[in-house]
């Protein structure tokens, strides 16, 4: 009640003295009566503004806002421009284990993104991104390690032109990496997913030109397209296309969603793959034979707000990929759990085998596991520590353990 009473009491002389700039209140210790003169056990409460005081405040912030902003303007023939950018930055010291024994330590800006959509409606968009990379040993010249920036997608999106589908169609996203880093492998700050990792199955990349249809139901989801094949890093040329899929079951009727791991409940089943033809990237061999890529892979993922696990078994063995890198069988198999509002802890295991063939890599095979700490510092900034170990020695000439340390940030 003397809450009440002080708050009454204290709106009442503010007002009773609106003409003065500020009034000193004191309260009585014993009764908690107000006054404005000092006396005996009386405490000073402080110095109050006047509402006056107040009004003519806030319009003399209101008018040095207004004359700083006079005569800059913002443009744009949409009605939104949403703007975001994403950022790993690390440091990896790499025990090299091969027989050159060539240890390194180094600080890293593995990505920056800096992104723009352009909607003209709710749902319909135009997208850029923008990626930095260190051009390492990609041209002549003493800018040859230089870091560059390039196109990661410049697509339009048009959502509903089908029942319950929307399509992307310029540089867009390639059918399943996005959708299982979203879902399944949730670090790629660390390592990239399972059939991109060089030092895994090494299949594809996240990107290309082309044409992507995106369906979503609450109990089904997919994305079918049409690429270059060689993806955004690649040149294309010819007139064969890379044709490319992804089929899920989401079980529990999250299709639609764009689920957020650590509070939703999802389990889901995919069916992805790709028949990619006459790649440029890898051309044909000695004897004429084309370069065909073809996979297919099985994914189950099933998450919970305290913990992940995921798995995936692809299949190249068909493939006539030059070279033999491309053709092959592994797994991957990939958890997550928190055990504390802010803490993850993860894991990761992959094998990858190379079919026999004629190719000098025959039945030679590549495996790696990971296994680090996360810590979400706020919903913009996440750290990882992490131990990354891999043997492909006998393919690639690489057999290390890294010692990594990222600070993811998004916003």
């Amino acid at each position: 009640m003397k809450k009440i009473t002080l708050s009454f009491v204290a709106a009442a002389l503010a007002a009773s003295v609106a003409s003065a700039s500020t009034i000193t209140l004191y309260q009585d210790k014993d009764t908690g009566a107000i006054y404005t003169k000092p006396g005996p056990n009386r405490v000073e409460l402080g110095d109050f503004v006047s509402a006056k005081e107040v009004y003519v405040q806030n319009e003399t912030i209101k008018s040095k806002m207004s004359k700083a902003l006079k005569g800059t303007k913002v443009k744009s023939k949409v009605k939104t421009l949403k703007f975001s950018g994403k950022h790993y930055l690390g440091y990896t010291f790499t025990n090299d284990k091969t027989s050159a024994n060539k240890d390194n330590s180094e600080f890293e800006t593995r990505r920056n993104y800096l992104q723009v959509k352009a909607y003209w409606n709710k749902k319909d968009y135009m997208r850029l991104t923008l990626d930095t990379f260190q051009n390492v040993n990609e041209t002549d010249g003493k800018d040859k390690n230089s870091w560059e920036v390039r196109v990661k997608y410049a697509y339009i999106y048009l959502d509903n032109i089908l029942p319950y589908t929307g399509v992307e169609f310029g540089q867009v996203h390639r059918t399943w990496i996005d959708w299982e880093e979203h879902h399944g492998w949730l670090y790629r700050s660390i390592s990239k997913t399972f059939i991109e990792d060089s030092t895994a199955a090494d299949l594809t990349n996240s990107a290309d030109l082309g044409i992507n249809f995106k369906t979503k139901m609450d109990y089904f989801s997919s994305e079918i397209g049409v690429f270059n094949g060689e993806g955004y890093h690649g040149d294309h040329s010819g007139t064969e296309m890379s044709y490319e899929w992804r089929l899920t079951a989401n079980i529990l009727g999250t299709g639609k969603k764009h689920v957020h791991p650590t509070e939703n409940e999802y389990f889901d089943l995919s069916f992805t793959g790709q028949y990619n033809n006459d790649n440029n990237y890898k051309p044909a061999d000695s004897k004429g034979t084309p370069s065909i890529k073809k996979w297919w892979g099985i994914h189950a993922v099933y998450n919970q707000p305290m913990f992940l696990i995921a798995g995936m078994y692809v299949d190249s063995s068909s493939s006539t990929y030059n070279k033999g890198k491309g053709r092959g069988t592994g797994y991957t198999i990939n958890g997550e759990f928190r055990p504390a509002k802010k803490w993850s802890v993860l894991g990761r295991y992959d094998y990858w085998k190379i079919e026999n063939d004629a190719y000098s890599h025959a039945g030679e095979d590549k495996s790696q596991y990971l296994a680090g700490l996360a810590y979400k510092y706020n919903k913009n900034v996440k750290f990882i520590g992490n131990i990354k170990s891999y043997d492909a020695e006998d393919i690639d000439g690489k057999k290390a353990t890294q010692y990594m340390f990222t600070a993811e940030v998004k916003w």
